[in-house]
């Protein structure tokens, strides 16, 4: 897969930079990423991943741009209220980055939908709001073998980890699940949307950047990655700090008596 003139010198720094180089480059243009949301988390995942070079994006989101949006959605503009995001996820990317291809779902993520969307692609980066869509995704990159990397935002706080289920650690134990660190979401109402309690924009960008950067350097192949852990960003105290978890034998996906066998919970609960 050849690059052109234009491609090496976009992604120049890229290519002399060790550990992407050339053939890194590359894997990045023939990779495919399933973004989740063109909210907070997906607006900043999605520049950084077109801007890296990858070459096939396919962006679920069912949500229209509302003004409220703008104080951390930077893929949206001013003129965009009103549009669909995808519409204007597709503008933003088309502007940045013409080597790219944006392949847009304007629904939700469902039950019935998701292992089609997944089984598509390489990695999939969630940037949903919601505890119901995380877990489906969750679920289904396990049951589809695919890599996941989840990004959840508080109003001051955030966390970020890369699920690689299918794949065993360096000792041979499988490596953790999503429900290996959190087993079920909270009761509902215990946990305020973010128009209710409110959310730092700028905390947006910082976790959906490096939900970007675990994705590329995922499909690169470089360095140690949050497989196995949990990156706690508090906005507060400018803190980044790591939470170790590990396979939990109890799991209902890859545990020693498997309880989740497809997506049908999440269509019920639906």
């Amino acid at each position: 897969m050849a690059f052109s003139t234009e491609e090496i010198e976009r992604y120049a720094r890229h290519i002399v930079l060790h550990d992407v180089g050339g053939p890194g480059q590359q894997k990045l243009k023939a990779a495919h990423v399933l973004v989740v949301g063109a909210g907070g988390l997906g607006a900043p995942v999605l520049l950084y991943l077109a801007a890296a070079g990858v070459g096939r994006i396919v962006l679920v989101e069912d949500d229209v741009v509302s003004l409220s949006n703008l104080q951390r959605q930077v893929i949206h503009g001013t003129p965009d209220i009103g549009r669909p995001k995808v519409d204007s996820a597709r503008d933003a990317i088309a502007a940045l980055n013409p080597h790219v291809e944006l392949v847009t779902h304007r629904t939700r993520l469902t039950a019935e939908n998701a292992l089609d969307l997944i089984g598509g692609v390489d990695v999939v980066v969630d940037g949903s709001d919601n505890f119901s869509t995380r877990y489906l995704v969750s679920d289904a990159c396990v049951l589809a073998r695919k890599t996941l990397v989840t990004a959840a935002l508080g109003t001051l706080d955030a966390t970020i980890t890369t699920v690689r289920a299918h794949e065993r650690g360096p000792d041979g134990t499988p490596n953790p699940t999503y429900r290996c660190l959190f087993p079920e979401p909270p009761p509902p109402g215990t946990v305020a949307p973010c128009a209710e309690a409110g959310v730092l924009g700028a905390l947006a960008g910082t976790a959906g950047s490096i939900a970007a950067l675990e994705a590329i350097r995922a499909i690169v192949g470089f360095g140690e990655g949050l497989v196995g852990r949990l990156l706690m960003i508090d906005a507060r105290s400018m803190r980044f700090e790591t939470l170790s978890y590990g396979w939990d034998p109890e799991n209902p996906l890859t545990g020693e008596t498997v309880r989740i066998t497809d997506l049908s919970a999440h269509a019920k609960a639906a």
